[in-house]
């Protein structure tokens, strides 16, 4: 044991840089992979957190003010339902406060007692609840009040009447979104308005969650489909709630999964070039005594010792600074460390990480076991072996024979070159695949009108303004280009147990031009393009008639084309206000998309619409999915140092194999009269040659890889296929270039060093 670890020592203090890499490659491995646990964590487990302790309901049906109140009743007994929430008596209304400099928010009052309900319970986060002491008292769901800014003691413009706010709530229902989803707003009784607008909710509690949709189904069948004017299951509320930060969890994961595998076949082949150069010192390490299995052992419990230290650091890392991490990442990693399965996770992964690459190294030490104590040179490895016919014709045309002998060293030593281009191109893949996805967030930014974000502004004119006042005011402005008007409705399918979004914007002598990625534009009537979300919802494709329910009316459609649609998972299909108003010829626009000139700044042209209107239009900037994506950057970043960290252990691997290999040929150059200079081309070229053989390969497949993952994940998310796009040429040559002079670079110093060794050092090492 003694023996062992005093060689282990001396190996160790002669390969320091490597063992540096191997352990710091290992350690950005484990922290990604346990950053990667964390923001799956973030984003299931705050939304479980709250619907169980709210004793949230899986089911939110919404009806008219009509709705038969002992059929609301009945639902209590259908079989499945364990509670019932409700039903509570709603109304629409528009809220506003000067904290939020004028910005309004539509909101759905919800008439509630003084004490919090059973099932379905609203989470005070601040104040406090509803209190018959206070009248005009109100409570705000948690995502409106950071809308609106809006603090306990507050006072708001509710309806026209100024209400305090009394409390933040949280709920496991569907968040607020500006112009698409109302906030909620809990009120007394008394405190709301009578008047035709209103409807009721009632939540459903289930026995069996697996049972929502059978019954949404019967649910709906007992009111009768006129009576519900929308349905949100407890499904819908999750994935809305892990939004985008399952994307990154998703997105780290791989990588990080990738970088695991990479840096498994880092340290396999380093393991491969170690035995390859110590052959010398493991046969005399048998010949004073060692088995193969001492010998295999010392090897496998050194990279295993690289691996533990690599990954207990990064344990380290995580736990003490990746609460201070900044932005979301860093709540993620907050949130994670109080959630109850999080110190299991946190040996788990470290652990797992430790045993794949364990297993990795041992085919690799079982082969030091397996030298021979009186090691044979093999034939096909003889020095000065033949050269190729492409290299006899290259030196007859006078190429220079250090770029010859380079380009033969890289490819024309057997299995091992196309093993080490192999391992060395696995992290320069995934590093494209990474600016694949990084350019496809920075096109969000640069180009949204190709990704479905035509409009920059979205404007909904009060009861005051006519169509044709509003449209004046809008098209007034020198930076606005078009303002399509348009509508958003709730549809119901039939066959389906929710709620699709069915647009009506734009006119058919100004259509608004949506991202075709299939199919194309609709111009005619009922013609409509449909996302991606509710093609998979329906099982339908372009060229199918859908019929949808609008307010108990039929809605018979046409669906030609397939948009890109980045807002409510994919679930919309658009067509044009004309089409819309054959139905119903009283309908008027609720809102207006804006195009701006380019150069224009959103928020000003705000500004001079919200200040020409008097305050009669509510403006804002329409969401793009890169500001919900923004912290990816960052973690795509973060994954490129880790991937370049691997592809410089992997490098430093294949210098150190490739100077070793070129030892023999040491004597055969220098007797051909080839200078110290020249022989350290030699070497060099070889180390170039074998990183652009491992970039090309790496962009040829990664490009594709890329496009593929993220149009993968484009259609599981509902924005659909269509959205990725490949890096930038000058990108792809900069990462190539990156990746060849890097090896040069690294490599020349090493070889210049191999070159110049005495004769007698050669010939020992040759021995």
């Amino acid at each position: 044991m003694r023996a062992m670890l005093r060689w282990a020592h001396a190996d160790l203090r002669t390969h320091r840089g490597e063992a540096l890499f191997i352990v710091a490659a290992t350690a950005g491995i484990v922290a990604s992979l346990l950053l990667a646990t964390a923001l799956f964590g973030y984003a299931t487990n705050p939304w479980q957190r709250v619907f169980t302790q709210s004793r949230g309901a899986h089911v939110w049906i919404h009806t008219g003010a009509g709705a038969d109140s002992g059929r609301l009743a009945a639902l209590s007994a259908l079989d499945g339902v364990d509670a019932v929430s409700g039903p509570y008596r709603t109304a629409a209304a528009t809220v506003a406060t000067a904290a939020s400099r004028g910005a309004r928010a539509g909101v759905e009052l919800r008439a509630a007692g003084a004490e919090p309900p059973a099932t379905g319970r609203p989470l005070i986060t601040a104040g406090r609840w509803l209190d018959p002491a206070a009248p005009h008292g109100v409570v705000l769901e948690a995502s409106l009040a950071r809308a609106l800014w809006a603090e306990p003691g507050d006072r708001l413009d509710l309806a026209g009447r100024t209400v305090t706010v009394l409390g933040v709530a949280e709920t496991a229902e569907r968040r607020y979104r500006p112009g698409e989803r109302p906030g909620t707003v809990w009120a007394l009784p008394r405190a709301l308005p009578e008047d035709r607008t209103g409807g009721q909710v009632v939540g459903l509690r289930l026995a069996d969650p697996d049972d929502t949709d059978y019954t949404v189904q019967r649910a709906v069948t007992t009111l009768g489909s006129g009576a519900v004017t929308d349905v949100s299951t407890w499904q819908q509320a999750r994935a809305e709630a892990q939004g985008d930060t399952k994307l990154l969890g998703q997105v780290l994961g791989l990588f990080g999964l990738g970088a695991l595998i990479a840096a498994a076949l880092a340290v396999f082949g380093a393991i491969s070039t170690r035995v390859r150069g110590h052959l010398r010192d493991i046969s005399v390490l048998k010949a004073v005594g060692f088995t193969p299995g001492q010998v295999v052992r010392i090897f496998l419990v050194q990279h295993l010792a690289f691996a533990v230290f690599g990954a207990a650091l990064a344990v380290l890392l995580v736990r003490t600074l990746g609460a201070r991490l900044p932005g979301r990442l860093g709540d993620a990693v907050q949130v994670w460390q109080g959630l109850p399965g999080h110190l299991p996770a946190l040996l788990l992964v470290p652990v797992a990480a430790v045993l794949f690459i364990g297993a990795a190294t041992c085919l690799a030490a079982w082969r030091a076991g397996r030298v021979p104590p009186v090691p044979v040179l093999p034939p096909a490895a003889a020095p000065g072996g033949g050269l190729s016919g492409a290299a006899r014709k290259a030196l007859a045309l006078r190429v220079p024979p250090a770029l010859v002998l380079g380009w033969h060293r890289a490819f024309g030593r057997g299995r091992r070159a196309p093993a080490t281009i192999v391992r060395l191109a696995l992290p320069l893949l995934l590093i494209t695949v990474a600016l694949g996805a990084w350019t496809t967030i920075e096109r969000f930014h640069s180009r949204p009108e190709q990704l479905g974000l035509a409009a920059a502004l979205t404007a909904r004119p009060d009861a005051t303004l006519t169509d044709r006042e509003a449209t004046a005011l809008l098209r007034g402005n020198p930076h606005v280009t078009a303002a399509h008007p348009g509508l958003e409705v709730a549809a119901l399918v039939p066959g389906q147990t929710g709620t699709i979004a069915l647009r009506g914007l734009g006119t058919r002598a100004q259509p608004y031009p949506y991202s075709i990625a299939e199919g194309r534009p609709a111009h005619g009537p009922d013609e409509a393009v449909a996302g991606q979300g509710l093609l998979d919802l329906l099982g339908a494709r372009v060229g199918d008639w859908v019929r949808l329910t609008v307010g108990g009316h039929p809605q018979v459609l046409h669906i030609v084309g397939r948009s890109i649609e980045p807002e409510n998972g994919g679930r919309v299909i658009s067509t044009s206000l004309d089409t819309l108003r054959e139905n119903d010829p009283g309908l008027r626009p609720t809102l207006y998309q804006l195009q701006l000139r380019p150069g224009a700044d959103p928020r000003t042209v705000s500004t001079e619409l919200a200040d020409a209107s008097g305050g009669r239009l509510d403006i804002h900037e329409v969401t793009s999915p890169a500001d919900r994506l923004s912290a990816l950057r960052g973690l795509v970043a973060g994954l490129i140092a880790v991937l370049a960290l691997i592809g410089l252990t992997e490098l430093s691997t294949a210098i150190g194999g490739t100077v070793r290999d070129g030892e023999r040929d040491l004597l055969a150059l220098k007797a051909i009269g080839l200078s110290p200079r020249q022989i350290t081309a030699v070497t060099v070229t070889a180390l170039g040659c074998t990183a652009l053989a491992a970039a090309l390969a790496a962009t040829v497949i990664g490009v594709p890889l890329a496009n593929w993952l993220i149009d993968r994940e484009g259609h599981a998310s509902g924005i659909g296929a269509g959205i990725a796009h490949a890096p930038p040429l000058p990108h792809l040559l900069a990462l190539t270039a990156a990746a060849v002079l890097g090896a040069v670079a690294l490599a020349a110093l090493p070889a210049a060093h191999a070159a110049r060794r005495r004769l007698a050092d050669t010939l020992s090492a040759a021995a």
